[in-house]
């Protein structure tokens, strides 16, 4: 038995469960943060690090607007790799232009700042778009980029510059016993620690803790599918670049007016529907560019159905359409991958509670990048309101 009591204790050290973290040990609180791995290596790594609050739907736009606040306040003190070099909406066509127009207008009215640029200003900016494809851009200059490989360790560095912070890697947690007046959280090797308050921010892999729950749930994994190209010696994109699928994609965009016209016009069987795909790109400070990225969805009670493979035709489509939309000096895969993360089909997060002290936390879906520090923030001070 472990001497110490905690205030509070999380499973899962991704950036959901980080951000929870961090807030905690602003107000004073002892922490205990424990990970099955060295270290965070699912969905949290595995991402392009875009942080675009401009992307999301009104509530979530907030926490992610907090969470650029937070992401910068943290840099100004400690290296994480965070950028601010904006984001970018690439309009291709004329639909793709009035739902740009349309999110301007709904970015003035919410006070989010954002600029509508000509095709003539997109190009100056990045002047590798291609000249065909460009048609307007919407520009978003608050908002950031990360190394998602490097960020979420650099922040683990900074929490562990306080006392009150206990961080146990490799440590797998079989089980919660919140029947007591504070939770028992007992590990694989039997070690056991006390909390006051837990909370489960594992993913998926929550389904090990409470069975129950996770198949009770309306959570769906999502498999995604990326690449990165190897590194341009001269091309410089700078920020995130988002394009016309993504356009017709993200959330924001649900509220143009003109939106559900549009989309119902799409082809049903087209490739770029069938996989999810909507066109990225991301460039690193090695001059790597990340590309993709595609969606595969499985309902909780048929997690087996995503499989780990690859898929060829898929990283083909990501260059072939990407190639149409920018020139770069090479279209090289240096690496391929996956990544799934956990997403709720009704909600917009999973939270329960058990016995008034344990926080379930999980099905944050595509929005845990950018907006978990901002969401964690409110739940901190919601969980422990003094």
């Amino acid at each position: 038995m472990k001497d110490v009591k905690y205030d509070l204790a999380i499973i899962g050290a991704g950036i959901l469960g980080i951000s929870h973290a961090l807030h905690a040990l602003n107000k004073g609180l002892k922490v205990a943060l424990f990970e099955r791995h060295q270290k965070a290596q699912s969905s949290t790594v595995r991402n392009f690090g875009q942080v675009v609050p401009s992307g999301m739907n009104t509530k979530w736009q907030l926490y992610g607007r907090k969470s650029l606040e937070i992401y910068k306040n943290i840099q100004f003190k400690l290296d994480i790799g965070v950028k601010q070099n904006g984001s970018i909406y690439i309009a291709s066509n004329e639909e793709e232009i009035q739902l740009i127009e349309e999110l301007q207008a709904i970015n003035k009215v919410n006070d989010y700042n954002s600029v509508l640029l000509t095709k003539e200003a997109c190009i100056e900016k990045y002047p590798n778009l291609n000249h065909d494809y460009c048609k307007a851009g919407l520009f978003f200059p608050d908002e950031l980029s990360v190394d998602p490989t490097i960020m979420i360790h650099r922040v683990l560095e900074y929490l562990k510059l306080n006392q009150n912070f206990s961080f146990f890697p490799n440590t797998l947690i079989k089980e919660i016993d919140s029947t007591s007046d504070s939770c028992l959280i007992i590990d694989s090797l039997n070690n056991s620690y006390k909390a006051s308050i837990s909370i489960v921010c594992s993913g998926a892999e929550f389904e090990q803790l409470y069975f129950k729950e996770f198949y009770e749930s309306d959570i769906e994994l999502v498999k995604l599918q990326m690449l990165r190209l190897k590194p341009q010696s001269e091309i410089k994109i700078p920020g995130n670049i988002l394009t016309g699928l993504t356009i017709k994609r993200y959330e924001s965009f649900y509220d143009c007016p003109s939106f559900r016209t549009i989309k119902d016009k799409e082809e049903k069987n087209s490739f770029w529907k069938q996989w999810g795909v909507h066109i990225l790109f991301k460039q690193e400070s090695d001059g790597s560019i990340i590309l993709g990225d595609s969606h595969e969805y499985a309902d909780v009670n048929q997690k087996d159905g995503i499989d780990f493979y690859l898929r060829d035709s898929i990283s083909e489509y990501f260059l072939q359409e990407a190639k149409k939309i920018m020139h770069l000096e090479h279209w090289n895969i240096d690496n391929q991958w996956l990544g799934v993360y956990s997403q709720c089909k009704e909600n917009d997060i999973y939270y329960k509670i058990i016995d008034n002290k344990v926080h379930i936390i999980t099905g944050i879906g595509g929005k845990g990048m950018t907006a978990s520090p901002g969401y964690a923030f409110e739940n901190i001070n919601k969980i422990f309101a003094s």
